[in-house]
């Protein structure tokens, strides 16, 4: 058994960054509790630093429990990276606030059990990873202590304890089926345990990772999250914990269930269908960019799902095509959020109208994300796209590509209804100067970032992927 704890040290980072700055801020004034966002900064950029020295080694297992491989390593520099874009989109909303320092801490915290929840390779694990990755995300969704804010984040939670506890459940039967909760020994087991069992166990086991990735079923939470919390939060709830919980998808089906593949392959097709179908069709009535966000977000879940299909295969394409995607779809996602949150008032897509005129750079920044999200070249997610659709292709699902093919097509229609208000000559009311007004500059600025980051990793999309499936077969 590895127990060499430096092993961990991203995670550990991450973890000592928490406690650092919830120590430091009971120490600072008001005025001062921005020295707790530096923290959690310097924290992220040295997890990233820490993240990319380890990938440079050979992959090994922490404690028997915890995989540092490829997967792993994505996982911590996309989780930790797109934490910093939370953070900057943040500092508009949170700045001054009395309970700044719980904020961030927070934040800290649901990103850590995000990250480990990309590298868990135990049942148990995987639980707690769970349990770390959203108690805090149900704290920051009622954050603000409004109507919208607490209701969203009571029904954040019972559904999340619902499926929490059904997740459990799975589990225990899973556990009883086989006597494993490692998936190496998983693995070796569930080909000769009762069917009826371990058909139960995945089920309900599936449920609770599709809560946390909001796929369908356990999708209902995310359109009202996005638009009764905050949008910094609607931001990290709609994208951070997606990065973590699809890979733990994947690392179950490859490394644990691959024997059972023939069943659990069309059972993970058939959610993806439905999340990709929902998702669209329900953004179609959408007048609340975030709501809109919301159910395209559970969109993109049924998307990526596409390379959990290919998950057991002999090649790595699948999962290198599924961190990509990820990394993509956290930036541009990311992107169209820190415009919702520079425009707090604009809470309507034709409250956006004319904002082409008042600001070119937020209106172009806008459309790059917006018909990013749909898939358009040379955006990073276009390529994630036609990267999934493959891997699902050579797995024997050419149906699943031909309805995600569909549904893409018929998601930019939804997309256009917001971009086509912000070319508007005319100002429809006399409100709408106060519905563009800005909130300040950190949003603006990350929106630029992420809109000129989602062009550039498309642009390099080759190399990148070359090199995940290089680094996956070494």
């Amino acid at each position: 058994m590895n127990e060499n704890p430096v092993a961990l040290l991203p995670e550990l980072i991450l973890l000592g960054g928490a406690v650092l700055g919830l120590l430091t801020g009971l120490f600072l004034p008001r005025a001062r509790q921005w020295v707790v966002s530096v923290l959690a900064a310097v924290a992220l950029v040295a997890g990233i630093a820490a993240a990319l020295v380890a990938a440079a080694g050979p992959d090994e297992m922490a404690f028997d429990t915890y995989a540092i491989d490829i997967g792993t390593h994505a996982t911590r520099i996309t989780v930790m990276a797109a934490m910093l874009l939370v953070l900057g989109i943040s500092r508009d909303t949170i700045r001054g606030h009395a309970r700044e320092t719980e904020f961030v801490t927070l934040l800290l915290l649901a990103a850590l059990g995000t990250v480990l929840l990309g590298g868990v390779s135990d049942l148990l694990v995987l639980v707690a990873a769970y349990l770390l990755a959203s108690i805090p995300a149900y704290a920051l969704s009622g954050f603000g202590k409004d109507t919208a804010g607490t209701e969203a984040a009571l029904k954040y939670y019972l559904m999340g304890a619902f499926l929490g506890v059904a997740m459990l459940a799975g589990v225990t039967i899973l556990y009883g089926a086989t006597g494993a909760t490692g998936y190496g020994m998983l693995r070796e087991a569930v080909g000769g345990a009762p069917f009826g069992a371990v058909a139960v166990g995945i089920v309900v086991l599936l449920a609770g990772l599709a809560f946390k990735i909001g796929a369908v079923p356990g999708h209902f939470w995310v359109p009202d999250v996005a638009e009764g919390a905050s949008a910094p939060v609607a931001a990290f709830v709609t994208t951070i914990p997606k990065i973590g919980g699809m890979v733990a998808v994947y690392r179950l089906f490859d490394q644990a269930l691959e024997p059972a593949e023939a069943r659990w392959r069309l059972l993970i097709a058939l959610i993806a269908a439905a999340s990709m179908t929902l998702g669209n069709l329900a953004a179609f009535f959408q007048d609340s960019p975030r709501r809109l966000l919301g159910y395209s977000t559970i969109s993109q879940v049924g998307y990526v799902l596409l390379a959990v299909v290919a998950a057991g295969r002999d090649d790595t394409f699948g999962l290198a095509a599924l961190l990509f995607y990820l990394a993509g779809y956290a930036i541009t996602n990311l992107g169209a959020f820190a415009v919702v949150a520079e425009f707090p008032k604009a809470t309507t897509l034709s409250s956006y109208a004319g904002l082409f005129r008042r600001n070119r750079g937020l209106a172009l920044s806008l459309i790059v994300c917006l018909l990013g999200l749909v898939g358009t070249p040379p955006t990073a997610v276009f390529v994630g796209k036609v990267s999934v659709f493959t891997a699902a292709t050579d797995a024997g699902f050419a149906w699943l590509m031909v309805v995600a093919a569909i549904n893409t097509v018929v998601s930019l229609f939804y997309y256009l209804r917001w971009v086509v208000p912000l070319f508007a000559r005319e100002v429809p009311s006399s409100s709408q100067g106060t519905a563009l007004e800005p909130a300040g500059s950190w949003s603006r600025s990350v929106a630029y970032g992420c809109a000129v980051a989602a062009v550039a990793l498309g642009l390099v999309a080759g190399p990148a992927l070359d090199g995940l499936s290089g680094m996956l077969v070494r």
